[in-house]
């Protein structure tokens, strides 16, 4: 896997919600220049043109994917699991307003993260920049 300074580019990051106006709060704030690290983000509404998206490119293209849990015809759970099907090493962040039993959810999903909602642009970027900076296992 290519890192992101081999790159030389932002980091790439997926972000996938049904709610419109959450996706583009998300792109316009994560590319804000008001940051030391911007990010390059697309934005999907639904689990599968994102998954669309994913399989037409390199499996090292997204270096994260910023997903809701709650979604129409497909969970985030879903897509997790679909896109560690293809790419194992992918990092993928949950967004969500529901309280996870971390435990719980360790037990299948070990290498997920969750940030819980609301949580602001100034708290999220620090939260990715963590996460995209962590060596992989």
């Amino acid at each position: 896997m290519i890192n992101r300074d081999q790159k030389n580019l932002s980091p790439r990051i997926m972000v996938v919600d049904d709610e419109k106006d959450i996706l583009r709060i998300l792109k316009r704030d994560l590319e804000s220049s008001n940051f030391e690290n911007r990010f390059n983000v697309e934005v999907f509404s639904t689990s599968e043109s994102a998954l669309n998206a994913f399989a037409s490119h390199p499996d090292d293209y997204y270096d994260l994917v910023l997903t809701d849990i709650r979604m129409s015809k497909m969970t985030g759970f879903e897509l997790y699991r679909r896109l560690k099907e293809r790419s194992p090493s992918i990092k993928i962040v949950f967004l969500t307003a529901f309280e996870i039993d971390r435990k719980e959810f360790d037990k299948i999903l070990a290498d997920a993260h969750f940030i819980n909602k609301p949580v602001s642009i100034s708290n999220l970027v620090p939260k990715l920049n963590s996460i995209l900076d962590k060596k992989e296992q």
